[in-house]
């Protein structure tokens, strides 16, 4: 769903925000502090450490938080085994937020989002360069210049993680899925592709490596989990990360009886939950996937057509969690939005035309051009309608500029629209234009939200200095 957006997404410039949020410190092996006394404390409470509390991070007591991640499905290997991140924080009921926070930098603006990731990194566990991508024989492009020899704007930003003790797990991303059929179903070369992958992490000392295979089918489902086991042994102790789409609970996804094809689907999360150490759920683009909701809502109020409104989060989150260990499930959050051409039905409802996908900055500097207050809508993100054919093309070209230099959309709540010159108003045929997006505050009830279900944490699509930079104050200490 994301390589979707990717063929169809408008990238503008912007500058990052300068913020940063509190820090919790992770810990392993060789420091002290008062933080390692009350670690060893809750361990010896827990019966998983036998000495005395001493402050000092030994190997008595990485081996007792090493068998406390294990024993509770928190991790049995790689670099965070034995390191007490949040996830561990949390399972051990130590403070902080309890959610690790990642985000994709997308190679396509690899030198904005690097900076705004560097901008930032004390908020991250680990962050993603969105930047390897397979090709059709099985090979495999450096598109965000992370391989010998690295870009200048990749050296920087792995300085930067290093610096901050944050993890760089960065994407191998694939969309062909004839492609991802023809080499995985050959053993010989998906081990060759297995071999590939675990060779970039070990030769550019990456903390483990994140797989996104879209548009796969049904066939491959079974391929793609045998690859993910070859990979997994591969790796060794190195983590390996899983971006997969998400599930609809199939009584949501249809209105009357469910076809017999329902549940065919190309992951299985089983396996995926097994070989994976974290599951990014790709919990967005939800837009009429979930009929009960669509039903629900549109009833309410007007259009109803979500990124990812909380509900539908919830069940999706819940549904995957059936399969995968929730201390593995990391909820993607989406930064973007999109534009869709609304007809209302003569009976009742909606059908939408996808115009395009933009950033936040767009359809805030569209509105203040119109005189327009995006409203608070049934998802809990922002939105407006108005009329394209009232725009003049100065006023739009001016909302574009404006994507670079307009505020952020932050603190808008729902109020009675202010419009002029009619752009509000529906054409003569009835169709409008729906203005639709992700805020700061539809981010913090997502974080909100991943909190109380206890998963492992939360991951941003796509950091590039384009999304609400209200965001940053939104996330939780690390």
């Amino acid at each position: 769903m994301r390589i979707r957006i990717l063929t169809i997404i408008a990238l503008f410039l912007l500058a990052p925000a300068l913020a940063s949020a509190a820090t919790v410190r992770s810990l392993s092996a060789g420091m002290s502090g008062a933080d390692v006394t009350a670690l060893q404390e809750v361990l010896i409470t827990k019966g998983y450490l036998s000495t005395a509390a001493t402050g000092y991070f030994g190997p008595a007591t990485t081996a007792a938080v090493k068998k406390f991640q294990c024993a509770n499905g928190i991790v049995c290997s790689g670099a965070a085994y034995g390191l007490v991140g949040p996830a561990t924080r949390a399972a051990l009921g130590l403070g902080g937020s309890g959610l690790e926070v990642s985000g994709w930098i997308p190679y396509w603006r690899a030198a904005v989002g690097s900076a705004d990731a560097e901008g930032h990194m004390s908020a991250f566990s680990s962050i993603m360069p969105f930047g390897y991508v397979v090709q059709n024989d099985g090979s495999i492009n450096d598109a965000f210049g992370l391989s010998s020899p690295v870009s200048t704007t990749s050296a920087a930003l792995l300085s930067s993680a290093k610096n901050a003790n944050v993890k760089v797990v960065p994407t191998v991303m694939w969309s062909n899925g004839s492609a991802i059929s023809a080499i995985l179903s050959n053993a010989s070369t998906r081990q060759a592709l297995e071999d590939r992958v675990a060779n970039l992490v070990t030769a550019n000392g990456f903390a483990g490596i994140d797989i996104d295979f879209e548009n796969k089918t049904a066939e491959t489902k079974n391929y793609f989990s045998t690859f993910l086991k070859g990979l997994r042994m591969r790796l060794g102790t190195k983590l390996l990360y899983c971006a997969v789409e998400p599930r609809t609970p199939v009584a949501d996804r249809y209105d009357g009886t469910p076809p017999a094809d329902a549940t065919e689907y190309a992951n299985d999360y089983a396996a995926i939950g097994r070989y994976c150490d974290r599951v990014e759920i790709m919990a967005y683009d939800q837009q009429t996937a979930d009929v009960a909701l669509d039903k629900a809502k549109t009833a309410a109020g007007g259009p109803y057509v979500p990124i990812a409104d909380p509900d539908w989060v919830k069940a999706v989150v819940n549904l995957a969690a059936q399969s995968i260990p929730k201390s593995k499930i990391v909820i993607g959050i989406p930064t973007y939005g999109y534009e869709w051409q609304v007809t209302p039905l003569q009976i009742s409802g909606f059908s939408f035309d996808l115009q395009w996908a933009f950033n936040p900055r767009y359809a805030t500097a569209l509105a203040a051009s119109l005189g327009i207050t995006p409203t608070r809508n049934e998802a809990g993100e922002l939105s407006f309608i108005y009329n394209p054919a009232k725009v003049p093309a100065a006023v739009a070209a001016a909302a574009a500029v404006g994507e670079t230099t307009a505020s952020s959309g932050t603190g808008l709540t729902s109020t009675t629209p202010s419009y002029r010159d009619g752009a509000s108003l529906p054409a003569a045929d009835g169709t409008y234009n729906i203005v639709w997006w992700e805020d700061a505050k539809a981010v913090a009830d997502k974080i909100a939200l991943a909190k109380t279900l206890g998963v492992a944490g939360v991951a941003f699509f796509k950091l590039d200095g384009s999304e609400d930079p209200g965001i940053w104050a939104t996330l939780p200490a690390r």
